[in-house]
Formats: structure tokens, C-alpha cells, sequence
């Protein structure tokens, strides 16, 4: 048997292989409201046999929307819709996370609440990046408002309470989303903060608010519980940093410190976070340069292959290895990557928004033979 089917142990939770589901972003929640139902709790658990599946980036409150569609975990109903997602997932065997998100600067005044700014940590617009309107129109990104250093505290809360509310909901962890230039990482990042409090400036500063997140988070967890995604090198949403060695060397050594129950670092290859077909090439690799800083369990993420997973884990360069578009269309992936088996193509023009149609619909092995 190869390492990538074996048991592996995260924090207080075993996972049966070291095939994860990484978050994806489908925006088909449950209008008006954002909430969850029961055409996404079917399709979460045709995806049970991940060994961990992390749900779609949630967003924590009404501020931290950025696209129409997109589920949150800030009311009683969206929680009550979660709990359909997590009783169809643990009843189909699985286990499940919920990424905490909070979009920042990438947001529209249609989805903020009275039709304010989105915030970001400096009133600096996303670089050659768009969004969509709360009625499904492309838009330009906007200049965002910089937040005050004394609301930063109710945006800790925030999470916070999303994390409570996520054990509500039934769910095993929490993923804190620190990649893909969204709001905790709009701070991390120099191109994105130019604060001059300390919030800014040094990166112990710029790296604070994520680190104080964590902190909450775990408050309601335990660390056993919780994990964190960042993305060094990351282009998407027009980040970029003067130094991302030395910046993520020091957040992965805060987040070993706090002993969180894995890092998921996306490579920088897919770095534009599935909005393109290409990778990008003669870019650094991100399991190689920050391995040996990580005690945590390390997940892998972006543009991996079953051949890629498996040199991965055989190599030791992660401990699991993260899948997106290719769990999109094949809800067993597991079974196949182990038969060798070929995988389903995946639909591009159906990722976001719509129904059942390249949703729910993808066949498993066991169903393509009957």
C-alpha cells in the first residue's frame, strides 16, 4: 500500500487516507440568506471517502461576502443548514471542516451591509482583479476602506464566533483561510498593507491579525482542531510581497508554536486559485522551501495529479495532499486514484453557481458500471 492510503493522524482526528478535499468555491447556497441545503449536503457526501473533507470558503459574516451564492455561518438558519451538510457527511463516513473566510478588499458595496466599502487593511484596490455583483455581474474590484485599528477586535469576534458557530453546526475543525488574498492575508502581505500601526510595517506586525484569529479559534477548538491555509507566492487577487520566505517562515513558525493541527500551504503554481486552466511554471515549490519549518501535519494544494499525490506523500514532501477540480468530478476519487482508474473531466463553464449540473451529477466508478 502507498503512503498516500494510509491512516494518517490530524490533531485529535484520524482520516483514513491522505487524500483531502480542498475548499471550493461553488456559490449554488440557498437564496435569500446564503444558507446551505439539501442539494449541498448531497453533494459533500458523495465525497465522504476523502480523508478530511474541508467545506467551501464560509464566509463569517455579512461584511466578509465578496460573491453572490457563497454560504455563511453568521445565522441560525445558515447554521441549521450546515447541520445537514455534517449529519450527510458523518453518515456517509466522512469527516469535514469549515473554512472561515472573510473576503476583504474582494467585495462589492452589493454585498456589504447599507452598501458600504469593502474593507482591507490599507485603500489599496486588488491589482488586475474583479468580482462579481450581488445580481451575478462581473465588476471591477473598488478602492476598499482601510480599517480602523479599533474595529480590528469585532473583526477577531468574528471569527470567533464562526468557529463557535461551526461546532454548532456539527462539524469536526476549522480551517482559518489565511491564503489567496482574501482580508487575513490582504495584511500578511506588503503589497496589500501599508499600515502604519501595529497592524503594519514589520512582518511580526503585518502577521498579527492572522495570529490573533488563530488564537480565538483555538479557544473555541482546542489547536487539536483547527487548521490554517496560506498561500506563499500567491498572485491571485493581485498579492504580492517583498520578501515571502522570510514572511511565511515566520507565520509557520507562529502557527508550529500555537501546535495547530496542520498547515494546508497551496503551491504557487496554481496560485490564481482556479479561475484558469494554466499553471504557472518555474515557480518555486512551496512544499520544498517551507517543509522543513513545518512540525504540523502539512497539507498540499494546487494543480496536483494522482502522480503528483503520490511523490508528494512517497517523498515526504507533504503529509496529504489536497484535490479541487478533480473532486469536483469524481466524487470517488480515492477508488480511482487507487485502481488506477481514469478520472471524469471536470466542466469549468459549471464551477460556479447554477444546479445540479456538473454539481451532483458526476458519476462514481460503481455507478458508471451498472
Amino acid at each position: 500500500m502507498t503512503k498516500l492510503f494510509e491512516p494518517i493522524t490530524i490533531g485529535s482526528l484520524t482520516l483514513p487516507n491522505r487524500i483531502i478535499m480542498a475548499p471550493l468555491t461553488r456559490m449554488r447556497a440557498k437564496q435569500p440568506g446564503n444558507v446551505p441545503h439539501q442539494l449541498n449536503a448531497k453533494y459533500y457526501a458523495q465525497r465522504a471517502s476523502a480523508g478530511l473533507i474541508i467545506s467551501e470558503a464560509t464566509q463569517i459574516s455579512q461584511q466578509g461576502q465578496g460573491y453572490p451564492g457563497t454560504p455563511g455561518i453568521h445565522s441560525p438558519e445558515q447554521i441549521q443548514g450546515w447541520k445537514l451538510v455534517t449529519n450527510a457527511v458523518h453518515k456517509a463516513g466522512g469527516r469535514i471542516f469549515l473554512q472561515l473566510w472573510h473576503v476583504g478588499r474582494i467585495s462589492h458595496t452589493s454585498h456589504q451591509p447599507n452598501g458600504a466599502l469593502p474593507v482591507a487593511p490599507s485603500a489599496l484596490a486588488a491589482e488586475n482583479s474583479g468580482t462579481f455583483t450581488a445580481d451575478w455581474q462581473e465588476t471591477p474590484i473598488l478602492i476598499p476602506r482601510a480599517l480602523e485599528t479599533d474595529e480590528i477586535p469585532g473583526i477577531i469576534a468574528d471569527y470567533k464566533a464562526g468557529a463557535e458557530n461551526a461546532k454548532a453546526a456539527g462539524f469536526d475543525g476549522v480551517e482559518v483561510h489565511g491564503a489567496n488574498g482574501y482580508l487575513l492575508d490582504q495584511f500578511l502581505q506588503d503589497g496589500s498593507n501599508a499600515r502604519t500601526d501595529h497592524y503594519g510595517g514589520f512582518i511580526e506586525n503585518r502577521a498579527r491579525l492572522l495570529l490573533e484569529v488563530v488564537n480565538a479559534v483555538i479557544e473555541v477548538w482546542g489547536n487539536d482542531r483547527v487548521g490554517v491555509r496560506v498561500s506563499p507566492y500567491n498572485a491571485f487577487n493581485g498579492m504580492k510581497d517583498r520578501d515571502p520566505i522570510k514572511l511565511f517562515s515566520y507565520v509557520l513558525g507562529e502557527l508550529d508554536t500555537r501546535g495547530v493541527a496542520y498547515v494546508h500551504l497551496i503551491e504557487p503554481r496554481s496560485s490564481f486559485a482556479g479561475m484558469q486552466e494554466e499553471s504557472l511554471e518555474d515557480t518555486p515549490q512551496a512544499a520544498s522551501l517551507f517543509r522543513d519549518g513545518v512540525k504540523a501535519v502539512l497539507i498540499s494544494a494546487g494543480g496536483h495529479t494522482p502522480d503528483s499525490a503520490l511523490e508528494y506523500t512517497e517523498k515526504s514532501l507533504a503529509d496529504a495532499v489536497a484535490f479541487g477540480r478533480h473532486f469536483i468530478s469524481n466524487p470517488d476519487l480515492p477508488e480511482r486514484i487507487r485502481k488506477s482508474a481514469s478520472l471524469n473531466p471536470y466542466d469549468r463553464a459549471t464551477f460556479y453557481g447554477g444546479d445540479t449540473t456538473g454539481y451532483t451529477d458526476y458519476l462514481s466508478l460503481e455507478e458508471q458500471a451498472a
